[in-house]
């Protein structure tokens, strides 16, 4: 059988995935769990307290952002979806809602200065497979209820390149 085809496949994956979050005039999401973040939520997920969106997929934040402005526009949002607001905080869930408009006039919910995101990457609630992944110079990091930034997961899959660290 000849699998010569998977090599480039994979390469063209890759490089989808690398550009992802460049520039771009915003878009749809294409995450079924990003629709609506409704009522933001609390869950300990390895660990850490992350927020939530209302179905429990964890919530992230984009260190290249800044609390009016997103740097992940483009096909950056297929994979780092963001939360739509208008949004409420969960009942006993401390900090500051905000929400900023996007480069495509849509508004987007942020949590203590940072807008939020989930990720296509985490299948089901519960999972933070996105917390520590760097990708077009920056790292996307959970959203804990304190708003810094945790000990990223180790993994021998995630991009050990640049930095990026906007705040």
């Amino acid at each position: 059988m000849n699998r010569r085809w998977l090599v480039p496949a994979g390469f063209a994956a890759a490089a989808l995935i690398v550009a992802g979050c460049g520039g771009g005039s915003g878009g749809s999401t294409g995450s079924s769990h990003a629709a609506s973040a409704g009522a933001i939520k609390t869950a300990k997920i390895g660990g850490a307290t992350v927020l939530t969106n209302s179905k429990g997929f964890t919530l992230y934040w984009f260190a290249l952002d800044t609390s009016t402005k997103s740097a992940c526009n483009g096909t950056c949002v297929t994979f780092w979806p963001p939360v739509k607001s208008p949004a409420t905080l969960a009942s006993g869930v401390k900090g500051t809602l905000s929400t900023i408009t996007r480069k495509d006039g849509s508004k987007q919910a942020a949590y203590d200065g940072h807008p939020l995101y989930t990720y296509s990457g985490d299948s089901s609630p519960g999972q933070a497979k996105g917390n520590g992944i760097t990708l077009n110079g920056g790292i996307w990091h959970e959203a804990t209820v304190m708003g810094s930034a945790p000990a990223p997961a180790p993994s021998s899959s995630k991009s050990k390149s640049g930095g990026g660290y906007g705040y």
